[in-house]
């Protein structure tokens, strides 16, 4: 099995966010605000967290603003600086010293797994990380961010690893479902996945959630899976593929995941998050004291 330090992580963010139309019919969904602070960069800063220095956006047509956001921005640093906020211009500046950020356009929307072929050039040679922004994922203190999790455990077993959460029954037609054996606590050496599964034919309650530490060997299985569910190169076949030459663990990451791919999980995350903010807490709930909210 071989094992590799992680240093690449690659973000699927071609996505047209249909879900919040029309207030992205300008402005990428990834771009949208979760408090103080755009979807995106928390997933960024989970990867260099992490230990990933490179970070590969796979964009596509509308998502100019996603670049521009992680570059200088020396005028309006000046402007700050001249405006004596200096802390501001700091936090402006540092925005695009986190990492080596590049960007490769998916052409065409062909799914997940095509996403992740669109990075193969950055990709190839290593193994590297994957997050979709969409899943925003919270630690307690103490505890390695969810993709740093999976790539401790890459350093010890070797091999792929991708994020798992139990979910209920009655949700499981919505995830990709692992059946798998358990190697040790809360660490399963994945058999097989089905994408999906028609409710009842599921082979576990443990979902794949947007977290995954990939061999480069994936590109090979993706080239070669075709289109899968949707009419579209599902990462999930890859991967199922993948496991059939070297060795896939799904690992029970430890943290809270925000959801954040509609605009009623948006909310919630937005709700979520801010009640977890000691100087946001209180606004939130004088708030709702003072509409009369009881909850139910």
């Amino acid at each position: 099995m071989t094992v590799s330090d992680v240093r690449k992580c690659l973000f699927p963010v071609a996505g047209m966010g249909t879900r919040f139309l029309p207030a992205t019919k300008e402005i990428p969904k990834e771009m949208l605000p979760l408090i103080d602070r755009p979807l995106i960069q928390y997933g960024v800063e989970e990867a260099v967290r992490s230990g990933c220095g490179e970070i590969v956006f796979v964009t596509g047509r509308g998502k100019r603003a996603i670049e521009d956001y992680f570059d200088r921005s020396i005028e309006l640093e000046q402007i700050l600086i001249e405006k004596g906020k200096a802390d501001s211009a700091r936090l402006v500046r540092e925005i695009s010293q986190m990492a080596d950020f590049a960007y490769v356009r998916q052409p065409e929307p062909l799914g997940l797994g095509h996403a992740v072929l669109c990075g193969e050039p950055f990709c190839r040679g290593c193994y590297f990380g994957v997050i979709l922004p969409d899943d925003v994922m919270v630690t307690p203190p103490g505890t390695p961010p969810v993709l740093g999790q999976l790539v401790q455990v890459h350093q010890r077993l070797g091999g792929s690893v991708v994020a798992l959460e139990e979910v209920p029954p009655e949700e499981t037609f919505r995830y990709g479902i692992i059946r798998g054996k358990q190697v040790e606590d809360g660490v399963f050496r994945i058999e097989d996945l089905v994408e999906k599964p028609e409710p009842g034919s599921e082979p576990s309650r443990h979902a794949v959630m947007g977290r995954y530490v990939l061999s480069p060997g994936i590109f090979r299985h993706l080239r070669n899976s075709g289109f899968g569910a949707g009419g579209e190169i599902q990462l999930t076949d890859a991967i199922r593929s993948l496991a059939e030459d070297e060795p896939v663990w799904g690992v029970m990451y430890k943290g809270e995941r925000f959801d954040c791919g509609t605009m009623e999980s948006w909310l919630r995350a937005t709700l979520g998050m801010a009640l977890k903010r000691e100087d946001l807490r209180g606004i939130v709930l004088s708030e709702l004291e003072r509409l009369g909210v009881t909850g139910r």
